[in-house]
């Protein structure tokens, strides 16, 4: 089967879209699917290549807006493409991209549409334009033969806004490779992984660090790592809070090994990719009992109300004074993040695209309800 997994940005820019990407391309391809990422072409990178993991890399040529982390993007030619490369089944990723989602709705092959995030994501102004925005791409998801929803949540929502429920499979993000887990938990630190924005919820979790006596890592880069550090100096946690900004790999499994637990206060989390990479290495999480996330953790943690920096302060002394409730807990994330290996995952996804390519999943069966 020719494959061809489209998204306005991929590697070297790396995020939970381009992971799970990258991991697909890369199971299809083993399987002997012939697989191309379309995407735009970022500043010092080539038009095409061949990946060591088999599948190909077709980059567009691309003008970019600095406005926001990722960058505004419209690249040149995706319709022309996408006929010129005729594939079997065309899977797309991403929503606020108008150069992409005009020539997608036009393109009339096999076509998937893989929701990564909640319709309408977002926290004040950013939520009334994404709202905005989801509405008027109900027309060109209405093009398409089939749904991929990375969390039942998603999958949900979707039902109801009135999509039929076999017009959407629930097929969740993997790990490909667990993280090396060899550390105990033995740091006396919490940690956060995630980029710098505001539906993460870190102001929350600052404002929760006032009554913790404890210290917190958060690593990660985004818009919101400005005003983050102002916060903290507001309150004088400087003492508590250490910001790393963007770590390698190497050190990020080294903090994941050795903190003793994570902490995702987020407002807005279809899935919860970084909660399964932690969970992968035995460590609880402390999370907000929001969107997929409550699905993805289950009893791997402590689930909190969202907004609510007692209710942290709270759950995450409980984890420092009490080891053994911590190690239980740990135990509970390492056997749910099991159910999320990518093994066990793609043939969902090979039988969605097969199912697409035969004619019994597509839009020309089924009809919106609403």
């Amino acid at each position: 089967m020719k494959i061809i997994d489209v998204n306005p940005y991929f590697y070297p820019l790396r995020g939970g879209i381009e992971h799970r990407m990258h991991d697909t391309s890369r199971f299809l391809a083993q399987k002997g699917h012939d697989v191309i990422v379309l995407t735009g072409q970022l500043p010092d990178t080539a038009l095409e290549e061949t990946t060591p993991e088999g599948y190909k890399i077709i980059r567009l040529k691309s003008g970019f807006l600095n406005i926001y982390n990722p960058p505004y993007i419209w690249s040149k030619d995706v319709y022309e493409t996408l006929i010129s490369l005729d594939a079997d089944v065309v899977n797309f990723n991403y929503r606020w991209a108008p150069s992409y989602t005009k020539d997608l709705k036009k393109y009339d092959g096999k076509k998937v549409f893989t929701f990564h995030n909640m319709w309408g994501e977002g926290i004040g102004i950013q939520s009334m334009l994404s709202n905005i925005n989801d509405n008027l791409f109900k027309k060109t998801l209405d093009t398409f033969d089939h749904i991929i929803a990375v969390s039942d949540f998603v999958r949900n929502d979707l039902i109801q806004r009135g999509y039929p429920s076999d017009f959407i499979s629930s097929i969740p993000t993997g790990l490909p490779d667990y993280p090396k887990c060899t550390g105990k938990g033995d740091g006396d630190f919490i940690l956060s992984l995630g980029r710098l924005v505001r539906t993460k919820g870190i102001d929350y979790l600052i404002e929760a660090m006032r009554h913790v006596d404890g210290k917190l890592i958060i690593c990660g880069k985004g818009p919101d790592e400005n005003r983050i550090k102002k916060l903290i100096s507001k309150y004088n946690l400087e003492d508590r809070i250490e910001m790393k900004g963007y770590v390698s790999e190497e050190e990020k499994n080294i903090l994941m090994n050795s903190c003793r637990f994570f902490v995702m206060p987020s407002i807005f989390e279809s899935l919860g990719l970084a909660a399964i990479e932690l969970m992968a290495c035995g460590r609880p999480l402390i999370y907000s009992s929001v969107n997929g996330l409550p699905e993805t953790v289950r009893d791997g943690g402590i689930s909190v109300p969202p907004k609510d920096p007692d209710a942290l302060a709270s759950a995450m002394n409980t984890l420092l004074e009490d080891r053994a409730y911590c190690d239980e807990l740990g135990m509970n994330a390492a056997k749910r993040a099991e159910s999320y290996r990518w093994e066990g995952l793609m043939p969902s996804i090979e039988e969605v695209y097969n199912k697409v390519l035969t004619g019994e999943y597509s839009r020309l069966n089924r009809n919106r309800t609403g």
